[in-house]
């Protein structure tokens, strides 16, 4: 081919692909946005508030099966976990004698859910006639009917909405269920989507002797959050909404690895007691699972310079502080939350709120991560324009990110926007200093299979 022929087949490509790319721009159909309109946290009565030493005088009193090293192994996590005073239990642990029936989890599970979905509903001024999606998710409580067909009894939501209920997805499961919501919204347009994101401990505590199993008694509290999430176009007549989701990525590591797979295990022990193995695998399938997650995310969301810097290995990690203003990731535990930060180089104030919900509610699930969104509001750190990074983890293993963007600043001073906020009354007593705690990360060891990778 002369020089003329090969510069005017190159015209001819040229042209061709203007014209595929040009074609794409005008026929793709646009991205339905998705807007989260509020959310809402429920707060127990204080009379289910337990302090640390009660939950351990009660275990004294009541499991005659522990061992010696079993009680000491509790007093050590409970003493060292990052949970204050103040958390909740469900109403069955604090009756003599400890009421665990089928009746009493299905008390605390309608407490919590009625309880955060009455004060959204409140919030949003939504009719319940105007909800055509439910999310539900519980990983662990799962009755027959299922909490979706509860809630659709309860508040006599219209016979054709699209309701689900997820469970046996761990701790980051609100988050799946968010992008599960965000993909129906995708195709069911003018709607709005609840998700109800809990969990139920009545029927979870387990009272035998091995230590894997036990960590569960001294994390979990009672807790749960509502969300409200639409695709309509707000007008002035409606709820104007907080927040736009702007990404959701999601890493499933149980294909990969059977370590992932069984590290956060329920299972019965030796001597027949079901209960929630947490492997001493879990802080290397955690990282493992983050560090996908977060390659993921970076790819998609930081700033063009950081991402150059990154993807050319100039640098050997995504530095994540470019790309948002607030950092809410699970707060699983305290030897989490201190790898977390050591990792992701994060500052003692973007840690702030995973680490007082973690002290206030202790670990409450999925939900967690809804309870520290409320703490950033209740502070008024939440200016319009901000990005919000939730990141959750669990069973599966499992790893979710959601980013969303505030489309309003959220004022403390505002009783709107603080209507019902679980930090209202108290958020001025925060932060409170938890670094002198310890740490019982001694017992999450990982194996070698996760040592540095």
């Amino acid at each position: 081919m002369d020089e003329k022929s090969f510069i005017w087949a190159s015209l001819f490509l040229s042209l061709i692909s203007i014209t595929i790319i040009l074609g794409w721009i005008v026929t793709r159909k646009p991205s339905v946005k998705v807007y989260l309109l509020d959310f809402a946290c429920h707060k127990p009565p204080s009379s289910q508030t337990i302090s640390k030493a009660e939950s351990l005088a009660r275990a004294r009193l009541r499991w005659k099966t522990l061992k010696p090293e079993t009680l000491d192994f509790f007093i050590t996590t409970i003493e060292r976990c990052g949970l204050g005073d103040s958390t909740y239990v469900p109403k069955g642990f604090l009756e003599e004698p400890m009421d665990v029936s089928l009746a009493a989890a299905r008390r605390e599970i309608e407490q919590v859910i009625f309880g955060a979905v009455d004060t959204l509903l409140t919030k949003t001024k939504i009719k319940c006639e105007d909800i055509g999606i439910l999310v539900v998710n519980c990983c662990i409580f799962d009755p027959i009917p299922s909490l979706s067909s509860m809630i659709v009894n309860h508040y006599k939501l219209k016979d054709d909405i699209r309701s689900y209920s997820l469970s046996g997805m761990g701790c980051s499961a609100s988050l799946r269920a968010i992008d599960l919501a965000k993909q129906l919204l995708q195709v069911h347009p003018n709607s709005n989507a609840l998700v109800v994101s809990t969990e139920g401990l009545t029927q979870q505590s387990y009272t035998g002797n091995d230590r894997s199993k036990f960590i569960i008694n001294s994390l979990f509290r009672v807790g749960g959050a509502a969300m409200l999430l639409s695709n309509r176009l707000p007008n002035r007549h409606d709820c104007m909404p907080k927040y736009e989701l702007i990404q959701s990525v999601h890493t499933h590591m149980a294909g990969s690895s059977d370590s992932s797979y069984r590290c956060i295990y329920m299972e019965e022990d030796e001597e027949g007691e079901t209960g929630v193995s947490i492997g001493k695998d879990l802080l290397g399938v955690g990282a493992k699972a983050i560090r996908s997650n977060i390659t993921s995310l970076a790819r998609l969301i930081l700033p063009i310079g950081e991402k150059l810097r990154y993807m050319s290995g100039f640098s050997s990690e995504p530095d994540m502080k470019r790309a948002f203003e607030h950092f809410l990731p699970h707060v699983g535990g305290k030897p989490l939350l201190d790898e977390l930060q050591k990792s992701l180089g994060i500052s003692d104030e973007g840690m702030e709120p995973s680490r007082m919900t973690l002290h206030r509610y202790g670990n409450v699930s999925s939900s967690s991560v809804w309870y520290e969104f409320a703490y950033a509001e209740a502070k008024g750190r939440v200016k319009k324009g901000d990005r919000v990074w939730q990141i959750a983890f669990g069973a599966g293993f499992k790893c979710s990110s959601i980013v969303w963007r505030a489309l309003r600043s959220v004022s403390a001073d505002d009783d709107d926007d603080m209507f019902m906020n679980p930090w209202k009354d108290e958020i001025e007593s925060f932060p409170v200093e938890t670094k002198s705690m310890g740490s019982f990360a001694f017992y999450l060891r990982p194996s070698d299979e996760f040592v540095d990778e």
